[in-house]
């Protein structure tokens, strides 16, 4: 299949998509394409962050006196008058850095989940799968994220999650950090991926959903309590 097939497979018929991938594992013309919408998604919406950043900064005194005059002016000079190269690397290098490393860290959570029920699949097969389920949440999840990035000229409790239903929750609440875990590409893109763990591990639909919505489960509670611990720092 060629990439624009694929791309309209992962979207519109997952489950015939998967099939022919868990065959034949074509991945880096994929890849390309997602590191291409992370890389130009984080490069948009950093004079956003920046702004945002400043904001919370200001407004914490707590974290003011923790972090001590010198060097809380220090960042802030840095974040007024932010160089090229700084954005680049904060909003650009590192963004992208990070995703590659937390497609690979999927890949084999998954397959090591996988082996519990199966001895069918190899990695490549699942990073395959896992590359491509990408489409839904970096491509698609991430234009209309930044749109509405955009529109509310900030990038703070701006969710395709289900954070939205709580507007005036404040966005280190725990109310907050519970809810954006809900996010609706990201539910849409595990869905898929079910699809594509079933066929990697020549197993029932429902055993392929199961592993994917397991992980799904596992790094949202990671996440939660990554985001109490950064809740904790900056109070």
């Amino acid at each position: 299949m060629s990439l624009i097939e694929r791309f309209a497979g992962v979207f519109f018929s997952p489950q015939a998509a998967f099939r022919k991938l868990s065959e034949n594992r074509v991945w880096v013309d994929a890849l390309v394409v997602v590191l291409i919408c992370v890389a130009v998604y984080g490069y948009l919406v950093a004079p956003f962050i920046n702004q945002d950043t400043l904001k919370a900064y200001r407004e914490n005194i707590k974290f003011q006196e923790r972090l001590g005059k010198e060097r809380y002016e220090r960042m802030m000079k840095g974040l007024e008058n932010p160089t090229t190269a700084g954005i680049l690397v904060r909003n650009v290098a590192l963004p992208l850095v990070f995703f590659f490393i937390g497609l690979l860290v999927t890949g084999l959570i998954i397959l090591i989940i996988g082996r519990t029920i199966s001895t069918e699949g190899t990695f490549a097969l699942v990073f395959t799968a896992v590359v491509h389920a990408s489409f839904i949440d970096k491509v698609l999840g991430a234009a209309v994220r930044l749109i509405l990035v955009f529109m509310r000229k900030s990038v703070v409790q701006t969710s395709t999650s289900l954070a939205l239903l709580a507007p005036n929750v404040e966005f280190t609440s725990p109310a907050y950090i519970i809810l954006s875990q809900f996010d609706f590409f990201q539910l849409w893109m595990f869905g898929v991926l079910g699809y594509g763990l079933a066929a990697i591990f020549k197993v029932s639909l429902r055993k392929g959903m199961l592993i994917s919505y397991g992980f799904w489960a596992v790094k949202s509670l990671v996440y939660i309590a990554l985001g109490f611990l950064t809740r904790t720092l900056m109070g």
